[in-house]
């Protein structure tokens, strides 16, 4: 029983640094792709190779995308020894409030009240997740 709950607790900590690492980098990618809707190609595919092109040499894009392909790592080892009902609420819900601290931090917009609310109630929603597979694994 108590191992079980520690793994519970080691995948929450996993599954809260994977947020970290999809929110953080986000914002930081989407300013490193900017000038990519101004890159024409003739034809369908001459137009994706040089977005490609664009994209692997702006380090300001490559530089978070591989930080965010390492919390992309860690949710799939996480995956292992973690159930799909906790992992997916936890690691998606809070790459959103992550994402919107950082953009923030960064002066990409200004935070609207409904914004502090919605924060609010993923984390809320997350925290009862996150209680009621500890409750269920000290029930057993």
């Amino acid at each position: 029983m108590i191992i079980s709950v520690c793994y519970i607790a080691d995948s929450v900590i996993y599954l809260f640094l994977v947020a970290i690492l999809w929110g953080t980098t986000n914002p930081f990618m989407r300013k490193g792709a900017r000038g990519l809707e101004d890159v024409k190609g003739a034809s369908f595919y001459e137009q994706f190779f040089k977005e490609i092109a664009f994209l692997v040499t702006k380090l300001n894009y490559i530089l978070p995308f591989l930080v965010n392909q390492c919390g992309s790592i860690l949710y799939f080892l996480t995956l292992e020894s973690t159930d799909l009902s906790l992992a997916v609420p936890v690691s998606n819900s809070l790459s959103f409030v992550f994402t919107a601290i950082t953009s923030w931090f960064l002066g990409e917009e200004k935070v609207h009240k409904n914004t502090y609310l919605g924060m609010i109630l993923v984390l809320c929603g997350t925290t009862l997740c996150c209680w009621d597979k500890l409750n269920k694994t000290v029930e057993a």
